[in-house]
């Protein structure tokens, strides 16, 4: 069964954008942008709440279009393009092709997207991350760590009264500084054990 990973930049002081929703401080060079395009090329879908979407709509559909992108930028653009996506939304009305809408996370439905995905599922944007977390829908946690700290902003993890333990898969570092560390939910993880065993 497919699986949903959560897919975040984050700064070393845990936040996901700074307080006018600022991401200038992403440092996504060419190493890190072919990696993004390697992983996200392997998944049946993205799923996004409404502003990552719309950010995103925003500038990949055409970015190819731009004669001095880079390649790895007209790389992606055709990948975004043409990737399943889901986006949790009570207020949009339609999105581009190869978009569903979807008007709430209901467990049982994310539960039949998985079942049917031919891919695991990225999942993006801290609003939509902390619903799928409240209600433990996260199997692995992929996190972009870039070295530097912006002091305050939106954090990735809400605060919670839950423990989620989690077992670690991996680390890379890439050339920029960044780190990307892989976890997965230990629950997760010792339950696919039990089934194999």
């Amino acid at each position: 069964m497919s699986k949903i990973i959560l897919m975040m930049s984050v700064s070393l002081d845990g936040y996901i954008e700074g307080p006018n929703r600022e991401i200038d401080w992403h440092m996504v060079d060419a190493e890190l942008h072919r990696h993004f395009n390697h992983e996200i090329r392997k998944l049946g879908a993205l799923l996004s709440g409404r502003v990552t979407y719309e950010l995103m709509a925003g500038f990949w559909p055409t970015a190819d279009e731009d004669p001095e992108a880079a390649p790895e930028v007209v790389e992606f653009a055709g990948i975004w393009r043409n990737i399943p996506k889901v986006v949790f939304s009570r207020t949009l009305e339609r999105g581009e092709r190869h978009t569903t809408i979807v008007r709430e996370v209901v467990p049982e439905e994310i539960q039949a997207l998985k079942e049917r995905s031919i891919g695991d599922l990225g999942l993006g944007g801290a609003d939509l991350a902390a619903e799928f977390m409240r209600q433990d829908l996260v199997d692995e946690f992929w996190l972009y760590i870039h070295p530097v700290l912006i002091g305050r902003g939106k954090p990735l993890f809400p605060e919670t009264d839950t423990l989620t333990r989690l077992r670690f898969i991996e680390a890379r570092l890439f050339g920029n500084g960044v780190v990307q560390l892989r976890y997965e939910r230990a629950d997760v993880a010792d339950a696919a054990n039990a089934e194999e065993g």
